[in-house]
């Protein structure tokens, strides 16, 4: 298959033309019809638009969606063959550039140094060349080291509503990719807005970890054809660094919730009858398409994280469980949490991971990570009788556990390097065994004489606070 660009010089002779235009959607009459996911171009005069093959009406008419604007289209207009599914231009200065759905620079610099193509719709690397995930991928960030690790070449979930936190999380990852692993960040931003996108690139850069990372946006105004995209299109650099580059990748995705809505939108605009709860019939397998992409290979590791907007904070939505089944580790942010002042507002009782057992952590780790949680989910037991009663009727035992709980939930908060001018707190990053030996001080109650304000936004306890 040829590369698009390579392709226009060559296919002058039209395959068709435009019969209707139905805001994105476009229908074709085509002599011979060309394949699904084919990419297929116009020639506007001031711009080239793209469309790329979604239905198949008959023996010579399709549906595509548009990929660019539709001003200009009108019936009549000649479609050319691009002779290939949309490929993107890669080269290894990808890194620390900012990129549209097309590889075209968005940060006003030069085109990439192009060294090829690849194709958006690339294959899975066969089973026997994959690796499975294995052992802890350390972040530095206390409540998911010990209590919802990261998996090594894994997907993570992180779940929540909007404004609990989820971006500044995801950002904290690309910087411990970067400082702690010394490896890549490869950001789809699906259906930003453009202020968060123009924040989270000066934010990264104060960091100083852009240099690091390649940053591919569609954002919230644009054709839902390229929303519904943009993610196969960062993942296909993020494939072309692990397997060209061999680096150790983090693939970010915020927010994988907006592809699933834009692959509604284009389900509604194809005339499909939709399914539960109003999505597309083909849910299920659209989102397993991407996600069986998102794995490791002897080339180099691929480690994803994603956030998962929670409609009406209701993790029962097919949206949300279709993700769900198809990740290793999922992170919980309630507004329970944010309302408390926990920052992150990561749930410790709902959140985990498939790596919680005794044979991958240890059994150190384990024996802490599950007292934690026990003194957490008591004092949560107990909330209602201390409210109704006060601390006063509880006994003894249930006292102490309520008192070392408060400090422990204090202790996993924690501020962050990359929004440190903001907060006016210097972000920590605290190692594994420091976060085990201190909780394991806690739940042995070497700390019950230290005020709980001492416990709060700080990292090692052997620290001073910030």
């Amino acid at each position: 298959m040829m590369p698009l660009e390579s392709s226009r010089d060559t296919d002058v002779i039209p395959i068709g033309s435009i019969t209707e235009v139905h805001g994105p959607v476009v229908v074709i009459a085509c002599n011979q019809i060309p394949p699904l996911r084919q990419a297929l171009y116009t020639d506007l005069g001031h711009e080239t638009c793209l469309f790329e093959v979604h239905q198949h009406l008959d023996e010579h008419h399709l549906r595509a969606i548009t990929l660019h604007r539709t001003a200009g289209l009108r019936r009549g207009t000649p479609v050319y063959d691009s002779g290939a599914p949309l490929h993107v231009p890669v080269a290894p200065d990808c890194l620390g550039r900012i990129l549209n759905f097309f590889g075209e620079p968005l940060d006003e610099g030069p085109p990439l140094n192009n060294q090829g193509f690849r194709n958006i719709h690339s294959r899975p690397p066969p089973l026997q060349d994959a690796l499975g995930a294995s052992g802890i991928l350390e972040t530095g960030i206390k409540v998911i080291d010990l209590l919802c690790p990261f998996v090594s070449g894994g997907k993570t979930g992180l779940f929540g509503g909007a404004g609990v936190g989820k971006t500044v999380l995801i950002m904290e990852f690309m910087h411990a990719i970067a400082t702690l692993h010394k490896g890549v960040a490869v950001f789809a931003g699906v259906g930003e807005r453009i202020r968060e996108g123009h924040e989270l690139w000066h934010e990264m850069q104060e960091a100083g970890v852009m240099g690091q990372s390649l940053m591919v946006f569609g954002q919230m105004d644009e054709s839902p054809g390229v929303r519904f995209r943009v993610g196969l299109s960062a993942l296909t650099y993020a494939e072309y660094l692990r397997d060209t580059l061999h680096k150790e990748v983090l693939f970010v995705m915020d927010n994988i919730f907006r592809f699933v809505q834009a692959g509604s939108e284009i389900s509604t605009l194809l005339g499909r009858m939709p399914a539960t709860v109003g999505y597309q019939p083909t849910l299920i397998t659209e989102v397993a398409e991407m996600q069986d992409r998102i794995l490791s290979t002897r080339q180099g590791a691929m480690t994803s994280v994603q956030a998962v907007y929670v409609p009406a904070d209701d993790m029962t939505d097919p949206a949300v469980s279709a993700i769900l089944s198809h990740l290793d580790t999922t992170v919980i942010l309630t507004r329970v949490q944010t309302g408390k002042g926990i920052y992150p507002a990561v749930d410790p009782l709902q959140s985990g991971s498939m790596l919680m057992d005794r044979h991958t952590l240890g059994d150190h780790h384990y024996t802490i990570a599950e007292g934690v949680r026990e003194h957490l989910s008591r004092y949560h037991e107990l909330e209602d009788i201390m409210t109704m009663l006060g601390i006063e009727e509880l006994t003894p035992k249930d006292r102490r556990i309520v008192m070392r709980a408060r400090k422990l939930q204090r202790y996993l908060t924690q501020p962050f390097k990359v929004i440190a001018s903001h907060t006016g707190l210097k972000g920590v990053s605290v190692p594994l065994h420091q976060t085990l030996d201190d909780c394991e001080a806690f739940l042995l109650g070497r700390f019950d004489d230290i005020p709980e304000e001492h416990c709060y936004m700080r990292g090692a306890m052997s620290e001073s606070p910030s």
